[in-house]
């Protein structure tokens, strides 16, 4: 039997799975993402001569090829979050969301770290990096708590916060795990660092992706909306312009040795502020989406495969204690340290606080990592980080119906006259 032709089989089959999937678990306490990752398990299980990618196992093919698919897919998804946001940014308008980045995220890096380096006998190094690769929250298979599409002037995301949060959250704390990330690369490598790190992963990148954001966002805006223009991007109804505007942003912040998922998303943030309700918003978004999934399906089909493969193989009794309490301890505890004293109410705070689901970002910073420097324990550090993702993908997957099922609940009252 070809590989090749019964991969395509397989994925075309998951495509067109995708497009009816949504409906048959509405409701339900499964998820999309459950039912994807399952099937790649079955796949890969079965003795079709399949064999799954094993970044950190394998060869360093297959951890350059988990970078490149990651990143991609993260970089769409960030563009799609951006677009999806209304609510103008201000310090008051965006709190949680500052609360998250600000004390959840830095408490979840340094619980992770500390359960990676006491709990699993992790060193300083790979349990630094393995809290800063499992701190960012996922745009991707978050989807199902996240603000849903295009948001029309009735339907603003100030009446959702626990939807806009993590939709925000998600967006920009995928760009704040890199200095993190960049920090356990520098400890492994040995030497003075500390200075070096400070200016040349924090201040520089950050304030380089966030004007390159700002300034190629506007300059986006006006081609694709300028008034009175018969070049106008927006005149031509073509929605691959969103992928276009990503990979220019990225790639320019990228080379100006900044972090290109910040300028992604601030970028995004600021061309749908230029025309709020312009309906060009919605197919920019759309085409996005639609990438944003097609390249999900493959992601979820090959994590299952590696898991069946080996990828878990060097996991420890120590190991998977740390895995569940990153989803169901660490995460749920440090959101709720970072709302004490945020304005919103109980349930609210208590459903940002768990819903932080774990994904794409992670491969793709764990990949990045290994490929800039030799970690002894990768091995180890692979397989809590993916049993930690097939965890939140179960475990969130099969709570978030009921939770949003309530949020909607919740702000259906708050409407009411």
């Amino acid at each position: 039997m070809d590989t090749y032709e019964l991969l395509l089989a397989i994925l075309g089959l998951a495509v067109l799975a995708s497009a009816v999937l949504p409906r048959l678990v509405h409701g339900r306490p499964i998820s999309v993402p459950i039912i994807y990752m399952a099937a790649g398990m079955a796949l890969f299980a079965l003795p079709l001569g399949l064999e799954a990618p094993l970044p950190g196992t394998g060869s360093d093919t297959d951890t350059n090829w988990a970078e490149r698919l990651t990143e991609f897919v993260v970089i769409v998804s960030l563009m799609g979050a951006g677009l999806k946001l209304r609510r103008p940014v201000g310090w008051k308008t965006w709190g949680t969301t500052w609360r998250l980045l600000a004390i959840t995220m830095p408490l979840t890096i340094a619980g992770i770290a500390l359960l990676g380096g006491l709990g699993a006998g992790l060193p300083l190094a790979a349990a630094l990096l393995l809290g800063a690769v499992l701190a960012p929250t996922d745009p991707v298979l978050a989807s199902d708590v996240q603000v849903e599409g295009i948001q029309g002037p009735d339907e603003d995301d100030a009446d959702d916060e626990v939807r806009f949060a993590l939709t925000s959250e998600a967006g920009l704390n995928d760009a704040l795990a890199f200095p993190f990330t960049n920090l356990a690369i520098a400890v492994a490598a040995g030497g003075s660092w500390v200075t070096g790190w400070v200016v040349g992963d924090v201040v520089v990148p950050l304030t380089v992706g966030l004007v390159v954001g700002v300034v190629l966002g506007r300059l986006i805006a006006r081609l694709a909306f300028g008034r009175g223009s018969s070049l106008a991007l927006a005149r031509t109804g073509q929605g691959f312009v969103s992928v276009g505007a990503t990979l220019l942003v990225y790639g320019v912040a990228e080379l100006a040795h900044g972090y290109g998922f910040l300028a992604v998303f601030v970028a995004a943030v600021t061309i749908r502020h230029y025309e709020l309700d312009h309906e060009y918003h919605e197919v920019l978004h759309d085409f996005a989406e639609t990438l944003e999934r097609l390249a999900s399906i493959a992601f979820l089909l090959l994590l299952g495969g590696s898991a069946v493969d080996g990828a878990l193989a060097a996991l420890t009794p120590a190991g998977v204690a740390v895995a569940v309490a990153a989803i169901v301890v660490v995460r749920p505890l440090a959101g709720w340290l970072g709302m004490v004293g945020s304005p919103t109410d109980r349930p609210t705070r208590a459903a940002i606080a768990f819903f932080g689901i774990r994904g794409m970002g992670t491969v793709y910073y764990l990949a990045h990592a290994v490929n800039e420097e030799a970690f002894p324990e990768a091995r180890a550090v692979w397989s809590i980080a993916i049993l930690t993702i097939m965890l939140s993908i179960m475990i969130h997957g099969t709570t978030a119906s009921v939770a949003v099922a309530g949020i909607d609940r919740k702000v259906a009252r708050e409407q009411r006259p």
